[in-house]
């Protein structure tokens, strides 16, 4: 076995290890926790250096890691999306934060991200939001209908005496984006309308119905349906993995039991042999 072999064989043991993986998320940790420290200017007037030295302690770490990573999976690891995530993190952590470069000093709390692909449950919340972007797109769409629609309907109806709400399609657009957050809606906006326009009550509700409690929550559906099918798929893999090496750990007990079998019949075949010679020097 050359050199080569066994520095990929220890990069796979070590990568593949329990201890590697929650020391490194140990680290995600502690680089995220201080990279919000460093946020409050007493703090870092104070302990700036020492902060400092964990940072880059942290990113010493986190090439050192990925460069394992890469070692242990060669050109397969940047087939995995998450790994091209782990990898552009990285490679921005290692980005110059002096002279003209200052301004990539910001993006060193991006490192924060490192946790998304570190659990298993955000990686598939992630996931679900991507898979689920095609449908929540068109929930979008009939929103901005349902935006269009009524905001024409509130301009043409309030514009006159409410003009700091309805008095252009713009302004109306975004009051009733302020009513679809529920922030103020009722108290703020709805009643001070319904006591000049008492009957006014027949287009909030409406409106608040469909924008609020049902596309909406159509859109929660679509991301919680996706996550919950990236689970049930990714608890099938794992079985099929089990499955798969439960099957190798079988072929080799079979294997080993063959050459027990064999062994067995080489010794009684010399005990046969010893036998007849001992009948025939006996006799």
């Amino acid at each position: 076995m050359n050199i080569f072999s066994q520095i990929h064989e220890f990069c796979v043991r070590v990568t593949s290890s329990k201890i590697f993986k929650n020391t490194i998320v140990l680290i995600i940790l502690i680089n995220s926790i201080v990279l919000g420290l460093i946020t409050s200017d007493a703090i870092y007037a104070k302990f700036g250096k020492i902060l400092e030295f964990i940072l880059s302690t942290c990113v010493a770490i986190f090439t050192v890691e990925i460069i394992l990573r890469i070692i242990a999976k060669g050109w397969r690891f940047f087939l995995n999306g998450w790994n091209i995530f782990d990898f552009v993190l990285v490679s921005i952590a290692l980005m110059p934060e002096t002279g003209a470069a200052i301004t990539f000093r910001v993006f060193r709390v991006m490192r924060a991200l490192r946790m998304v692909s570190s659990f298993k449950k955000l990686r598939h919340i992630v996931s679900a939001i991507l898979v689920s972007a095609p449908h929540v797109f068109w929930a979008a769409v009939l929103l901005m209908i349902i935006f269009y629609i009524f905001g024409i309907m509130g301009q043409n109806l309030f514009h006159e005496e409410f003009p700091q709400w309805f008095g252009t399609l713009g302004e109306t657009v975004y009051t009733l984006f302020q009513v679809t957050t529920l922030e103020s809606w009722s108290m703020g906006i709805a009643r001070p309308v319904m006591k000049v326009f008492p009957w006014a009550w027949c287009y909030f509700v409406p409106f608040v119905m469909i924008s609020s409690y049902i596309v909406l929550n159509v859109v929660v559906g679509v991301v919680v349906n996706a996550t919950s099918d990236l689970s049930d798929d990714d608890d099938v893999t794992d079985m099929k993995n089990k499955m798969k090496t439960k099957k190798v750990t079988n072929a080799e007990l079979l294997q080993q039991i063959t050459e027990l079998k064999n062994h067995i019949e080489r010794l009684e075949a010399k005990l046969d042999e010893k036998e007849a010679e001992k009948i025939k020097s006996e006799s």
